[in-house]
């Protein structure tokens, strides 16, 4: 199963947003980079996926589940643009700041930090340990 990280301006969409749709979800509508739309064209439903606030805040703040595979951005007639629809499961203890992953050297080859303006990027499993370790967590 492939874990990701997807990012969101708090003041557009941000994680309260996402919590308050319950299971019901949300498209992750708007993504206008290709290589964006191709990881979530690789997602898989029950997959999941670090919800990041990104600009003002930058932090890692919640688990997100994929219960949509990709299908057509709703935001757009444009067929080249699709999207997954996700659902929040949890916050995380403590948020985890960009900071916080650029300062672990076991994330040094993370995503987050080699692309971080990727608005939709994978994370490997021992990336997705060491942010919950960050966050006071245990895998």
């Amino acid at each position: 199963m492939a874990l990701w990280l997807m990012k969101s301006e708090p003041d557009v969409f941000g994680w309260d947003g996402l919590v308050a749709r319950g299971e019901a979800g949300e498209e992750w509508d708007g993504v206008r980079n290709y290589q964006a739309r191709n990881n979530m064209r690789a997602m898989r439903i029950g997959e999941r996926a670090f919800f990041y606030h990104s600009r003002s805040e930058k932090a890692i703040v919640g688990i997100m589940e994929i219960i949509a595979e990709a299908h057509p951005d709703s935001t757009t007639d444009d067929p080249r643009w699709e999207c997954v629809d996700v659902r929040a499961l949890r916050a995380l203890g403590r948020p985890v700041t960009l900071d916080m992953v650029k300062a672990e050297p076991r994330l040094r080859d993370m995503v987050l930090v080699r692309n971080s303006r990727l608005s939709v990027q994978p994370v490997t499993e021992q990336e997705w340990r060491v942010v919950l370790e960050l966050a006071g967590e245990s895998p």
